[in-house]
């Protein structure tokens, strides 16, 4: 597939204040498609709701961000990749032969297993963990 990979932290970088936020803003920016995991909807949610109950965000303002949010994704500038029995089940295998010490969440798990069945080559993130972990499956870990 043609785009960039983005996983949820990435995602949250161009709606907040946050270190590596205006790189990440104008890397999305640069024209191709934007891609993530259908999970990514539930997981910057639930980043801003976060950043509300930190106090970084006001009401108003993380109520702004929410919003711009969805009304990118209704315009499709974050591509949603649905998340299916299928996919769930290529965690299960990506588990099931991943090596015993190395560090995998089920969000990452998710994200990995979408990035390889939509035909992915990289996953954009800061998140050291997945980072780590895509290269135990043939993706390259990207960060700006």
């Amino acid at each position: 597939m043609t785009g960039l990979y983005f996983d949820s932290a990435y995602i949250a970088k161009c709606y907040l204040r946050e270190p590596d936020g205006p790189a990440v803003r104008a890397l999305a920016g640069s024209g191709p498609a934007l891609y993530v995991s259908a999970l990514g909807m539930a997981e910057v949610s639930c980043v801003f709701h976060r950043q509300l109950r930190e106090k970084t965000l006001t009401p108003k303002t993380a109520a702004a961000v929410r919003d711009l949010f969805l009304a990118d994704v209704e315009a499709k500038t974050w591509h949603l990749l649905a998340i299916t029995d299928h996919l769930l089940r290529r965690v299960e295998t990506i588990t099931r032969t991943l090596q015993a010490d190395a560090f995998l969440r089920a969000g990452n798990a998710i994200h990995i297993a979408t990035a390889l069945d939509y035909g992915f080559q990289e996953i954009w993130t800061n998140d050291r963990h997945l980072l780590t972990a895509a290269s135990h499956f043939g993706l390259k870990g990207r960060s700006v």
